[in-house]
């Protein structure tokens, strides 16, 4: 019997149990269900993190007063062991102080690395209402405070208008730099018609000298719904004895960044107040540090995928087995009469194999397909593109491949050692 004829018997046994074959498939999709799931949301998670945090270029870094708090169950980058080897004094000395105005001020004096750019930024409030005489935005609008070097080292680029000016940052005059989202929220018609305009952020009025262009968004931070006043403003209207300030370095060569950081240290630490013996009371966040965090922690959820998958997949390994064990005995008469009519063992054993193969990868396939369908539910929210995980769509099938294989040898093999004989006379 050639190998074409056995397939086809193979498949004619398959469809003509279906009940069977559909719960075993079932059984066995689930697993691949599960995991290809999971793993195309956290690609899809993974491209919109890295859309929303990386947003000042792999030549960028900020300094803040403390190590953003980013994990899922688990603490990001610095594990409890590592922190546990601390000493109280470090400890104590890495809660740190707010940034203050006058540590980032004198930092942006003090700070002379060739090619490199400075800016002092504050967050204002957020989840804000811009409005005009006729029309208002949702309040999602967040507030910024910046300096002339904001834009830049922040990843914005001026569509309309201009950037500001020297007078206007030291005096703190009401203008502002609107996102692409708020300026065709309220200049429907022409967001050019925004400049020289009068808008009320957060009910105070300002003057828009500049429409920023959509650099893209994401479920995690919209970066179009954003407006951009003088530092001096934030200051002056929203700062508290808590306040810190962020400080932004870009330096205009990659390879410049791990000495232009050392440099922000030395430079830091005497601004700071800090000896020799003392630990840093601050922290640098490269540019993609954040979605970096976020990652890491999303290789837990994972992991533990992988394990669900694979006991899952053992679970329809041995159900598989059971139902091939079942149709051994049901078959038994048909597999004698096979041999007497001149099939040989090999024939027999190929046949039953390429059965169990068959159902162990139609449930791969119904497992891949309704995963990465679902999976890009997360996809479509996050407003990122069609993702499919195609190294673990193939190892899916190789694993169902492989247990389908596993689960067919031993019934396989009993069935082809049956004897023509007692098979002929099994009831």
């Amino acid at each position: 019997m050639q190998r074409a004829d056995i397939l086809s018997l193979s498949w004619r046994n398959i469809k003509g149990n279906k009940l069977r074959t559909s719960i075993t498939v079932i059984i066995i999709a689930l697993g691949i269900f599960a995991l290809i799931l999971i793993i195309t949301a956290i690609k899809a998670a993974s491209n919109s993190l890295t859309s929303s945090f990386s947003t000042m270029g792999s030549n960028a870094f900020s300094i803040r007063y403390k190590e953003r708090n980013i994990s899922f169950g688990h603490r990001n980058r610095a594990s409890t062991s590592k922190s546990s080897k601390k000493s109280l004094k470090e400890r104590k000395s890495s809660l740190g102080l707010p940034i203050t105005y006058q540590e980032a001020r004198e930092f942006q004096q003090r700070f002379t690395f060739p090619g490199s750019k400075v800016s002092m930024a504050l967050r204002g409030p957020s989840s804000i209402v811009v409005n005009n005489a006729r029309e208002k935005t949702n309040p999602e609008v967040n507030v910024f405070g910046g300096d002339e070097n904001y834009l830049e080292l922040n990843g914005y680029k001026i569509d309309y208008g201009r950037n500001f000016i020297a007078s206007e940052l030291t005096s703190g005059l009401s203008v502002c730099m609107i996102g692409s989202g708020v300026a065709e929220r309220l200049f429907k018609e022409n967001k050019a018609k925004a400049i020289d305009a009068t808008v009320r952020v957060d009910h105070i009025p300002y003057r828009v000298i500049a429409v920023l262009e959509d650099k893209g968004s994401s479920a995690f931070f919209n970066t179009s719904k954003v407006v951009v006043i003088p530092l001096n403003n934030v200051r002056r209207l929203y700062a508290t004895q808590n306040t810190s300030y962020n400080i932004a370095v870009k330096v205009d060569d990659l390879k410049k960044m791990e000495p232009a950081v050392g440099e922000a240290k030395a430079v830091f630490r005497p601004v700071r107040k800090l000896s020799v013996k003392d630990a840093d009371n601050f922290y640098i966040d490269k540019s993609d540090s954040i979605a970096e965090a976020l990652l890491t922690n999303l290789g837990f959820l994972e992991t533990g995928t992988i394990g669900i998958a694979f006991i899952t997949l053992i679970g329809a390994a041995i159900g598989l087995m059971n139902i091939m064990l079942v149709a051994v005995n049901e078959r038994t008469k048909e597999i004698g009469l096979a041999k007497a009519l001149g099939a040989t063992a090999s024939g027999i054993r190929t046949q039953f194999l390429f059965e169990s193969v068959i159902i162990s990868l139609l449930g791969a396939i119904a497992g891949i397909v309704s995963g990465v369908m679902l999976g890009n539910v997360v996809a479509i929210l996050l407003h990122t593109g069609f993702v499919v995980p195609w190294g673990w769509v193939i190892a899916g099938v190789f694993v169902c491949f492989v247990v389908g294989l596993i689960a067919g040898l031993y019934p396989a093999v009993k069935a082809s050692r049956l004897d023509p004989i007692v098979a002929l006379r099994y009831e």
